[in-house]
């Protein structure tokens, strides 16, 4: 048999030459750029308001927590009987209604006062009544950044005077005598002091924005041996509260007191005569004066201690008349 011969399929086709390969030149890859990570947006967190219910428990709760140490003593006053929880917490409270919305003060120059140690602020004294250490006390611990907290010099009527005195005593306030400025001004307190006295609170209408005298300058001996600035304050504002047209020194003798004012509201209206009218404040604080650089005898020198009074009266006196020529009203 004949050996079988094996013929393709695709025989009949007919052949393609094969063409030569080409040669493909390829390109040396590019290195790949770094690809920028997606950015993606922080969640923005919005506020969520605190229930008034949770608010109002809050206060509650604080407000029954503050009666039980009042009621079993758990709470600390320093050795001048200044009670700082009932004043921040209490006389505060009270006196800034009246600080904001009815004087409306405005502040300048708080950045005059010491962020931290004694410093001892020197004021004008006006308002028949003492409204404006009040006032002054309220805008030093509102609008200082450290929140710091006046303490007052104030006359022995204050603490003759009862409940009047404790309350006082609670607020800060202490008898104004050289002992008890020194002790706070070395303890790195701010202290206040109004040198006129009773002859500025007490003077009439007419004599309105007329520094009186500020004594002996008492103030400046007790700053030079603390080694603390001085700080000038003038009040705007003050004097209109209680219009004083005159004084019945015959009253004054019987009561006690160091006058007896008459306004045109008081006593004629009684009791609703002792509301006073609603002007319109400025304090500002000026450049504070420094006493650390004087050798520590300077206390003693009456020269320097009254020249020393005498700038810093003239500083309240000249920021007095250039504050009454920048307002506009006495009620606005």
């Amino acid at each position: 048999m004949a050996d079988a011969k094996v013929i393709p399929f695709d025989e009949d086709r007919p052949r393609r030459r094969s063409s030569p390969a080409r040669r493909v030149r390829v390109a040396p890859e590019a290195p790949l750029a770094p690809v920028a990570e997606p950015v993606v947006p922080e969640p923005v967190v919005e506020a969520v308001p605190e229930p008034a219910g949770d608010a109002w428990d809050r206060r509650i709760a604080g407000g029954l927590a503050f009666l039980r140490r009042r009621i079993t003593g758990e709470y600390e006053v320093d050795d001048f009987g200044y009670d700082k929880e009932l004043t921040d917490q209490v006389l505060m409270s009270l006196m800034r209604p009246l600080y904001d919305k009815y004087f409306r003060v405005e502040v300048k120059g708080i950045e005059n006062i010491p962020k931290e140690g004694g410093a001892l602020i020197v004021a004008n004294h006006s308002g028949t009544l003492p409204l404006d250490g009040l006032m002054l006390q309220v805008a030093v611990h509102d609008q200082h950044p450290a929140q710091r907290h006046l303490r007052l010099l104030a006359a022995d009527l204050v603490f003759m005077l009862p409940v009047v005195n404790e309350l006082a005593r609670k607020a800060g306030h202490t008898l104004a005598c050289a002992e008890d400025a020194q002790r706070l001004l070395e303890a790195g307190e701010l202290v206040g002091v109004m040198p006129e006295g009773f002859k500025g609170i007490g003077k009439p209408f007419g004599d309105r924005y007329k520094l009186q005298r500020f004594g002996r300058g008492g103030f400046v001996s007790t700053a030079l041996r603390a080694g603390t600035p001085i700080v000038p304050c003038s009040i705007v504002g003050a004097e209109e509260i209680y219009p004083m047209i005159g004084n019945s020194k015959t009253l004054a003798r019987l009561l006690g007191i160091p006058y007896f004012p008459i306004t045109p509201t008081f006593p004629l209206l009684g009791p609703l005569g002792a509301v006073p009218l609603p002007t319109k404040w400025t304090i500002q604080f000026g450049e504070p004066i420094p006493t650390d650089g004087y050798a520590a005898e300077a206390a003693e020198d009456p020269m320097l201690m009254f020249n020393l009074t005498d700038q810093v009266r003239e500083q309240i006196q000249h920021t007095l008349y250039k504050l009454l020529v920048q307002r506009r009203s006495v009620f606005f």
